[in-house]
Protein backbone atom coordinates (compact mmCIF):
# COMPACT_ATOMS: atom_id res chain seq x y z
CA UNK A 1 0.00 0.00 0.00
CA UNK A 2 1.69 3.50 -0.95
CA UNK A 3 1.67 5.87 1.77
CA UNK A 4 0.08 9.41 0.63
CA UNK A 5 2.10 12.26 1.91
CA UNK A 6 0.00 15.31 2.86
CA UNK A 7 0.43 18.68 0.42
CA UNK A 8 2.49 21.39 2.38
CA UNK A 9 0.43 23.98 4.08
CA UNK A 10 1.58 26.61 2.08
CA UNK A 11 1.75 28.25 -1.40
CA UNK A 12 4.43 30.41 -3.13
CA UNK A 13 2.73 33.85 -5.09
CA UNK A 14 3.33 37.58 -5.22
CA UNK A 15 3.63 39.10 -2.20
CA UNK A 16 2.88 42.47 -0.98
CA UNK A 17 5.83 42.92 0.96
CA UNK A 18 8.13 42.07 -1.52
CA UNK A 19 8.29 39.63 -4.74
CA UNK A 20 7.28 35.96 -4.09
CA UNK A 21 5.96 34.95 -0.83
CA UNK A 22 5.15 31.90 0.89
CA UNK A 23 0.79 32.09 1.98
CA UNK A 24 -0.56 29.81 4.26
CA UNK A 25 -3.20 27.19 2.30
CA UNK A 26 -4.36 25.98 5.81
CA UNK A 27 -4.77 27.08 9.46
CA UNK A 28 -0.87 26.81 10.87
CA UNK A 29 -0.70 26.04 14.57
CA UNK A 30 2.47 27.68 16.64
CA UNK A 31 5.44 24.84 16.96
CA UNK A 32 4.97 23.32 13.70
CA UNK A 33 7.96 22.82 11.54
CA UNK A 34 6.71 23.72 8.49
CA UNK A 35 10.14 23.49 6.01
CA UNK A 36 13.40 23.42 5.59
CA UNK A 37 15.53 26.04 4.37
CA UNK A 38 17.81 24.65 1.98
CA UNK A 39 19.92 24.74 -1.01
CA UNK A 40 24.25 24.48 -1.52
CA UNK A 41 26.12 25.49 1.42
CA UNK A 42 29.16 27.66 0.39
CA UNK A 43 31.65 29.48 2.05
CA UNK A 44 31.98 33.73 2.40
CA UNK A 45 34.77 33.35 -0.22
CA UNK A 46 32.15 31.05 -2.54
CA UNK A 47 29.53 33.29 -2.07
CA UNK A 48 31.72 36.40 -2.85
CA UNK A 49 33.06 34.90 -6.02
CA UNK A 50 30.06 34.26 -7.43
CA UNK A 51 27.70 37.01 -6.81
CA UNK A 52 30.50 39.57 -6.31
CA UNK A 53 31.36 41.28 -2.85
CA UNK A 54 28.51 43.96 -3.37
CA UNK A 55 25.43 40.95 -4.04
CA UNK A 56 26.67 38.58 -1.50
CA UNK A 57 26.48 41.83 1.11
CA UNK A 58 23.39 42.96 -0.07
CA UNK A 59 19.58 42.25 1.07
CA UNK A 60 18.01 40.53 -1.54
CA UNK A 61 19.70 37.02 -2.42
CA UNK A 62 18.79 33.81 -1.32
CA UNK A 63 22.30 33.83 1.24
CA UNK A 64 21.08 32.31 4.70
CA UNK A 65 24.28 32.36 7.07
CA UNK A 66 24.20 29.42 9.84
CA UNK A 67 27.23 29.07 10.73
CA UNK A 68 30.82 30.45 11.03
CA UNK A 69 31.79 30.79 7.25
CA UNK A 70 28.92 28.77 5.71
CA UNK A 71 25.79 29.78 3.87
CA UNK A 72 23.08 28.10 2.31
CA UNK A 73 22.76 29.35 -1.02
CA UNK A 74 18.64 28.97 -1.82
CA UNK A 75 19.48 29.83 -5.27
CA UNK A 76 21.05 26.44 -6.45
CA UNK A 77 19.21 23.61 -5.30
CA UNK A 78 16.93 25.82 -3.30
CA UNK A 79 13.11 24.96 -2.34
CA UNK A 80 9.89 27.34 -1.22
CA UNK A 81 12.02 28.30 1.61
CA UNK A 82 13.88 31.12 0.49
CA UNK A 83 10.91 32.98 -0.67
CA UNK A 84 9.42 33.01 3.10
CA UNK A 85 9.87 37.11 3.47
CA UNK A 86 11.07 39.27 6.28
CA UNK A 87 8.69 41.11 8.84
CA UNK A 88 8.85 42.84 12.33
CA UNK A 89 6.19 40.88 13.62
CA UNK A 90 6.83 37.06 12.24
CA UNK A 91 5.07 34.15 12.79
CA UNK A 92 7.80 32.30 11.96
CA UNK A 93 11.14 31.87 13.09
CA UNK A 94 14.08 29.30 11.73
CA UNK A 95 16.08 27.47 13.75
CA UNK A 96 18.65 24.91 14.11
CA UNK A 97 17.61 21.02 14.48
CA UNK A 98 19.68 18.10 13.66
CA UNK A 99 22.16 20.56 11.22
CA UNK A 100 19.99 21.70 9.05
CA UNK A 101 17.79 24.84 9.29
CA UNK A 102 13.99 24.85 9.37
CA UNK A 103 11.50 27.51 9.91
CA UNK A 104 9.18 26.88 12.36
CA UNK A 105 5.69 28.47 13.02
CA UNK A 106 5.43 30.89 16.16
CA UNK A 107 1.77 31.81 15.81
CA UNK A 108 -1.06 31.02 14.63
CA UNK A 109 -1.38 31.27 11.02
CA UNK A 110 -5.04 31.65 9.32
CA UNK A 111 -5.12 30.82 5.54
CA UNK A 112 -4.17 33.00 3.17
CA UNK A 113 -1.85 34.98 5.73
CA UNK A 114 1.79 35.07 4.50
CA UNK A 115 4.68 32.98 6.51
CA UNK A 116 7.58 35.43 7.39
CA UNK A 117 10.39 35.66 9.86
CA UNK A 118 12.71 38.03 11.63
CA UNK A 119 15.89 38.45 9.38
CA UNK A 120 18.02 39.77 11.84
CA UNK A 121 20.49 40.37 9.00
CA UNK A 122 24.16 41.91 10.54
CA UNK A 123 26.47 44.38 8.71
CA UNK A 124 30.07 44.78 10.23
CA UNK A 125 30.27 47.64 12.35
CA UNK A 126 31.22 51.18 10.68
CA UNK A 127 28.45 50.67 7.74
CA UNK A 128 27.31 53.77 5.94
CA UNK A 129 24.26 54.91 6.14
CA UNK A 130 23.68 54.40 2.69
CA UNK A 131 24.52 50.72 3.15
CA UNK A 132 22.24 50.44 6.10
CA UNK A 133 19.61 52.06 3.91
CA UNK A 134 19.18 49.25 1.79
CA UNK A 135 18.09 46.87 4.12
CA UNK A 136 14.50 48.99 4.43
CA UNK A 137 11.85 46.76 5.33
CA UNK A 138 8.46 46.92 3.71
CA UNK A 139 6.69 44.49 6.00
CA UNK A 140 3.80 47.17 6.68
CA UNK A 141 3.60 45.45 10.91
CA UNK A 142 1.77 47.87 13.33
CA UNK A 143 5.46 47.97 14.99
CA UNK A 144 7.60 48.19 12.23
CA UNK A 145 11.18 48.51 12.85
CA UNK A 146 11.78 50.12 9.58
CA UNK A 147 15.06 48.24 8.83
CA UNK A 148 15.27 44.08 8.37
CA UNK A 149 18.94 44.50 9.75
CA UNK A 150 18.98 43.01 13.58
CA UNK A 151 18.93 45.92 15.98
CA UNK A 152 19.74 42.85 18.87
CA UNK A 153 22.64 41.49 17.33
CA UNK A 154 21.98 37.86 17.66
CA UNK A 155 21.47 36.50 13.98
CA UNK A 156 21.10 36.75 10.66
CA UNK A 157 19.77 35.20 7.13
Amino acid sequence: MQRRTKPPPFTVKRSKIHGTGVFATRRIRPGQLLIAYVGQTITTAAARKRYGAKAANGPHTFLFHFEGDRYIDAAVDGNDARFINHSCDPNCDPEMLDGAIWIRSIKNIQPGVELAYDYALELEKGSSRRKRSLYECRCGAAKCRGTMLDVRGSRGH
